[in-house]
């Protein structure tokens, strides 16, 4: 979105045509969207979002919400306009709807805290990205973890935020065991694409998938690889089939891959074999902050992703065979 139009008239800019500040609106959101996986495209964001309402109306209707939020909270305190307009500012409040609606239920209750979680995510956003500044590392998805993390552990104390939450459980759980079929793989394949914005079927994920692709198809098959990379390691480990099926493995190692394969480390061979130790990596921190933070009533939410990419992009000035993107 752009600035206020007093802040462009006393800059002696002409004022913009109501037509194209809708546009720009628009576009904002779609790429905030979008930027959830790192994409700048607000075709890529259209996807994501067509993704969403497959998934379940409420999913796209409230993670629209969070985005929307997030967005006009940024341009109504004045952050730069370019953060804005690239989607850099919504993409929290994205998965703060999403990963809301999905713990605490359909309500109006759900909708309005949402909203208030969704400003305190642009906050966190702005904080981090101070603090974090003079490491060169980027805030990645950490407003979301931060401000969903909060929320999910005080809900219960709050009648009117929890009395509707569904009562969602590992898979897992009604279906344990550690025999992996192949409906399991590639189940599990495309949800690890669909897990980041707490969808678990298959076919959600693969219109996620499609969306990288149309961004980049390098993007889509460090993604591919990544996915898979997830599904090996906890296959490998004895991790339990169900979860695999439903990408519980897959996500953060996506997440993670694409981040470190070209998005903040230059491109090349030994970047690629990187990104794959981060992926691996993450697919096994996706279980240890899952079993912490299930104690105090959390989920582990995008934490394993957000923890790792902060450790390898902070190693990368050290090792003189790679190099951040500029």
């Amino acid at each position: 979105m752009d600035s206020p139009p007093t802040s462009a008239g006393a800059r002696g800019e002409p004022p913009r045509p109501p037509a194209d500040r809708i546009r720009d609106g628009v576009l904002a959101i779609l790429r905030g969207v979008a930027q959830v996986d790192f994409q700048p495209g607000h075709w890529t964001g259209l996807i994501f979002l067509a993704a969403l309402f497959v998934g379940g109306w409420q999913f796209g209707a409230f993670g629209l919400l969070g985005c929307v939020t997030a967005t006009l909270t940024a341009w109504l305190l004045g952050v730069p306009r370019d953060r804005i307009s690239a989607g850099l500012e919504g993409f929290s409040g994205t998965l703060v709807g999403v990963g809301l609606v999905l713990y605490l239920g359909t309500s109006w209750v759900t909708a309005l805290v949402v909203i208030g979680a969704a400003i305190g995510a642009s906050m966190v956003n702005s904080a981090l990205n101070v603090l974090l500044k003079s490491y060169d590392l980027p805030a990645l998805t950490a407003p979301f973890c931060v401000v969903t993390l909060l929320m999910l552990i005080a809900a219960p104390s709050f009648h009117r935020v929890w009395v509707r939450h569904p009562r969602n459980v590992a898979p897992a759980v009604a279906h344990p065991g550690t025999a992996v079929s192949w409906t399991d793989v590639w189940h599990g394949f495309f949800n690890g694409f669909g897990q980041i914005f707490f969808q678990d079927k298959w076919y959600v994920g693969l219109i996620f998938l499609v969306g990288l692709a149309v961004s980049s198809r390098t993007v889509a098959a460090v993604a591919c690889a990544a996915s898979l990379i997830g599904l090996l390691m906890g296959w490998w480990l004895g991790a339990q089939a169900a979860n695999l099926g439903a990408g519980l493995y897959g996500y953060n190692a996506v997440l993670t891959g694409i981040a470190l394969a070209g998005t903040f480390v230059a491109l090349g061979p030994v970047s690629l074999g990187y990104a794959a130790i981060g992926a691996a990596t993450a697919a096994v921190t996706t279980p240890a902050i899952t079993n912490t933070f299930g104690i105090i009533g959390g989920h582990a939410l995008t934490w394993p992703f957000v923890l790792v990419t902060w450790v390898f992009l902070a190693a990368v000035p050290t090792l003189s065979r790679l190099r951040r993107t500029a």
